[in-house]
């Protein structure tokens, strides 16, 4: 790259590369919030903690819910594809706010905190399914696609020269979160105590939500680390390999640009595909296990199992990424997810407790790393500035993979557990397909990011 145009302002300087990209460099993370960067990472992966248990936690308490208030399963699994439409449905509108001004990170995480609250209260208190369908589904899954989408993106904003890992971590805690709410849900949680049980969760969930939120902050508009130079390979040896093999993208799109390039419509179906999936195999892990004849603490086990490596996968898969690419990364998660359902499918039909583990654990990390996958790729495709919108066009797939539970519920009834596994297994494989054809817009095929021959401008 060759430097095209440098602008000095106070504190920092804006240089332009020749694609017309600017970077604004000069400040450091110190300079504009007072505190190092990696915190824009740790408070981000305390938020998403405090949301996971909704989702991941959801099918744990199933039992309980329907005991306590006889409410149908097919009315609870329905509740869990109602909170991922609206989790999914407020990405977009969200995003456009947040990178507008009109929303700060701060106000969105308070959002996103009320929204956990109303969702557990609903489910303790409503008298009816409807009421609790509202609260859950609406309330609840709105506010945590408020802070998902805050969280997320909050990190690849901090951390642009390397967000394959950074990005994975934070969104890990959408995982870590639910692993001991499986316990209480499922092995602890009954209909003589399910009111206190909620109740307390919603509370210290809420509270998390709010305390992390609280100290949020996006860095300026085209913010570039001082220590990089955007212009030339870095001296950092991680930065270098990460930008050699996930060049930044070449403007900053608006998403209507991004639209127009077709990748956000193959992105978005991929993660419809795979992120219908992950949703069906959360919802299902329970029931499968138990009709293989398995103990209920064993499964609740293999949930939590899933749980932790669905969240260490995508931290592992991130930093894979920033290595070996982005889309190599994931052609073999969709494979892997995949290939995990006949795996689970085998194992319950043999009812080899240590396979449905193994395989569970596997399903968990194919299932968990689809998700930073997309969100560093939106960034690496489209840039920074317009991120929170672009990539909730992409999560906006959510909308059509939330019904991986409902519908499952579904094929489950129609084709047995055998069929709907299948199904779904073939279906993440075909997602892997269709992703081969993914690219970065304006850039040409294999090119990596070009030294500049010339030092860093002056101006």
């Amino acid at each position: 790259m060759t430097t095209t145009d440098v602008t000095r302002v106070a504190g920092y300087r804006e240089v332009t590369d020749r694609n017309g990209r600017v970077y604004r460099v000069g400040e450091s993370d110190i300079d504009i919030m007072g505190r190092k960067r990696k915190w824009m990472v740790i408070l981000p992966w305390i938020g998403m903690m405090g949301i996971s248990s909704a989702e991941y936690a959801f099918a744990s308490a199933e039992d309980t819910l329907h005991e306590a208030h006889h409410w149908s399963s097919g009315s609870i699994y329905w509740m869990m594809t109602a909170w991922v439409f609206c989790q999914a449905a407020v990405a977009f509108p969200a995003g456009r706010l947040r990178e507008s001004g009109r929303l700060p990170a701060r106000w969105a995480m308070m959002l996103g905190s009320g929204g956990t609250l109303l969702g557990y209260l609903s489910l303790a208190f409503a008298p009816h399914v409807a009421l609790a369908f509202i609260g859950f589904g609406v309330f609840s899954g709105m506010g945590a696609g408020m802070v998902y989408a805050t969280c997320v993106n909050m990190v690849g904003k901090w951390y642009p020269e390397r967000r394959g890992g950074k990005t994975g971590f934070v969104n890990g805690g959408f995982a870590y979160g639910s692993v001991p709410f499986v316990f209480i849900f499922h092995g602890y949680m009954d209909g003589s105590n399910f009111r206190w049980v909620l109740v307390s969760a919603g509370v210290f969930l809420a509270a998390t939500v709010a305390i992390a939120g609280f100290y949020f902050r996006d860095p300026p508009k085209n913010w570039w680390p001082a220590a990089i130079d955007p212009l030339n390979p870095p001296e950092d040896p991680r930065a270098r390999r990460s930008l050699d093999k996930n060049p930044p993208a070449v403007k900053q799109y608006s998403p209507l640009e991004a639209w127009k390039t077709g990748r956000v419509a193959l992105m978005w179906f991929c993660l419809a595909c795979t992120s219908g999936v992950n949703i069906f195999g959360i919802a299902f892990q329970v029931d499968i296990g138990e009709e293989a004849g398995f103990a209920a603490g064993v499964v609740a086990t293999a949930m939590s199992l899933k749980a932790i490596v669905n969240g260490t996968g995508r931290g592992v898969i991130g930093w894979l990424s920033d290595l070996y690419g982005r889309k190599q990364c994931l052609l073999y998660v969709c494979a892997i997810l995949g290939l995990a359902q006949f795996g689970i499918i085998l194992a319950a039909e043999i009812k080899n407790l240590p396979l449905f583990l193994l395989f569970s654990a596997i399903s968990g990390f194919g299932g968990g790393a689809i998700f930073p996958m997309f969100a560093a790729l939106t960034a690496d495709y489209f840039g920074e500035n317009n991120n929170a919108a672009n990539y909730g066009m992409v999560y906006s797939s959510k909308l059509v993979s939330g019904l991986g539970a409902g519908m499952g519920s579904v094929v489950v009834g129609v084709w047995g557990y055998n069929g709907a596994y299948t199904l779904a297994g073939s279906i993440s494989i075909f997602a892997g397909i269709v992703a081969l054809s993914l690219r970065p817009p304006g850039r040409p095929r294999n090119k990596h990011v070009t030294p500049n021959p010339q030092p860093l401008g002056e101006g």
